[in-house]
């Protein structure tokens, strides 16, 4: 029997996806560089802090998108895989960003604790507060797609990160007004950079493992070739990888050893293994099928 799966975005998911990033790049690039200016005007750090956050957040959100369109070029002479990868290029470089505005926000910490300068709490206050509204609503405009791709569910996250670091900037404003804390300021800030450290150098971690063709993180290698393995006809598996094409498309390599030396039926046992690895999240699969004989003669076979 036959499986047919349809691998592809339609164009509207497209459309709303791009009109998603345009509406999300050009309210959180003008909100970052007012934030600026007034983190500037106020001599707040946690402004500041929270606005290179947005900042990051923007790059991140330009990044994102580049790589969804490079991603419905077809492919060339040169790049016969096409340009899928540069989602997983994407992902890198915005985490490498994010680390380096985390060590400045860090930097400045330690500097503003040996000189506190006043601020102007509620301007910071109210300020932050619109950082709120934007950063939840762009986040909702990529949570109501439900996609599956790892960059924009990524992009869900960071945006929704950055309504909570707001809601820090508020805290600490109110704090300065009502109880003139200076101190609470380089704190928040303190703790702003936390956060983007620790979920920055997760993506780090994950972007340079998928670059270096490493096992995608929801996809368990040994319940893979277990799973094949128990699948009717087929004796063993070896020489079996598996890599990221992209942030949504995952890739396997095998050699299928089998029961069945009747070619005729070979065909239709590929089919049902590539059906298999569907489910479990690899679309593309190149198998190399041979005898349990031939696998054997190598020690492949147990």
């Amino acid at each position: 029997m036959g499986h047919h799966h349809d691998h592809h975005h339609g164009p509207t998911q497209f459309s709303e996806l791009s009109w998603a990033f345009a509406l999300g790049i050009g309210l959180n690039l003008v909100f970052t560089l007012l934030e600026f200016l007034f983190a500037y005007l106020y001599n707040s750090l946690a402004l500041f802090s929270d606005a290179a956050h947005n900042l990051g957040d923007v790059a991140s959100l330009l990044l994102a998108f580049s790589a969804h369109q490079l991603t419905k070029k077809l492919p060339t002479q040169l790049l016969t895989y096409g340009y899928k990868r540069a989602s997983l290029l994407a992902s890198f470089f915005n985490s490498l960003l994010l680390v380096a505005i985390a060590f400045g926000i860090l930097y400045e910490v330690f500097e503003r604790l040996q000189a506190p300068l006043n601020i102007d709490a509620l301007s910071s206050v109210w300020i932050a507060g619109i950082g709120i509204i934007i950063n939840s609503f762009s986040a909702w405009l990529f949570f109501r797609l439900g996609s599956e791709d790892v960059n924009i569910r990524g992009a869900f996250l960071h945006l929704l990160a950055d309504a909570l670091v707001s809601f820090g900037v508020v805290l600490s404003g109110l704090l300065i007004y009502y109880f003139k804390w200076l101190w609470i300021d380089p704190l928040i800030s303190l703790l702003i950079a936390g956060v983007i450290l620790f979920s920055s150098w997760s993506l780090l971690k994950e972007s340079w493992v998928l670059l270096l063709d490493g096992v995608p993180r929801h996809i368990d290698y040994q319940q893979v070739k277990s799973k094949l393995k128990q699948m009717k006809g087929i004796a063993c598996i070896h020489h079996l990888h598996i890599r990221a094409i992209s942030s949504l498309e995952n890739a396997l390599t095998a050699h299928v050893a089998l029961l069945e030396k009747d070619l005729s039926k070979w065909a239709s046992v590929k089919e049902e293994i590539k059906h298999e690895l569907f489910h479990m999240g690899i679309q593309h699969a190149t198998l190399e099928l041979e005898l349990r004989s031939e696998a054997c003669k190598e020690n492949h076979c147990s």
